[in-house]
């Protein structure tokens, strides 16, 4: 079960592709100059998770309007994660949870998908400045998308 709203969000440094390098990324508690939308995806080269991320590109001017930060995480690796960004000209930033634990500490795991093993559930955190979390949604299967109209008013709340 995912984290419930005013929860403490845990705190997290993950791998990703960026500039042709690995770096790292980071959540920590307080430390954030931007309030955080965590959004986590099955699997890349899906194709829900395809539309959900190049609509959240799309739409990234809006998030960034409301001092958000936008970070995409599934259990790929992040050089899968760099290839299908850049097949799919996704522009937000990507994380690797390839040891599935960032998934499990949001309570955002499924134990098995279609016979492939474990990977992250289709879920939505808005994380404010301080870490705490302000809006949680895991969606009911992993074919659903999050709903991003309350996700950008949870942020413009804030």
């Amino acid at each position: 079960m995912a984290l419930s709203t005013g929860t403490q969000a845990p705190a997290f440094t993950l791998k990703s592709f960026q500039a042709d390098a690995l770096a790292d990324v980071s959540l920590t508690a307080g430390e954030s100059q931007k309030n955080t939308v965590l959004l986590f995806f099955p699997l890349a080269f899906t194709g829900v998770c395809t539309q959900e991320l190049c609509d959240v590109t799309a739409g990234l001017s809006a998030y960034e309007a409301l001092n958000a930060r936008v970070i995409g995480i599934s259990v790929d690796s992040p050089f899968a994660q760099a290839a299908w960004a850049k097949q799919e000209k996704i522009g937000i930033t990507l994380a690797s949870d390839l040891n599935k634990e960032v998934a499990k500490a949001y309570g955002v795991l499924l134990p098995d998908l279609i016979g492939l093993g474990a990977t992250s559930a289709r879920a939505a955190f808005v994380i404010d400045r301080q870490g705490v979390i302000r809006h949680s949604e895991q969606t009911a299967t992993p074919k659903d998308l999050p709903d991003f109209e309350k996700i950008r008013s949870v942020l413009a709340s804030l």
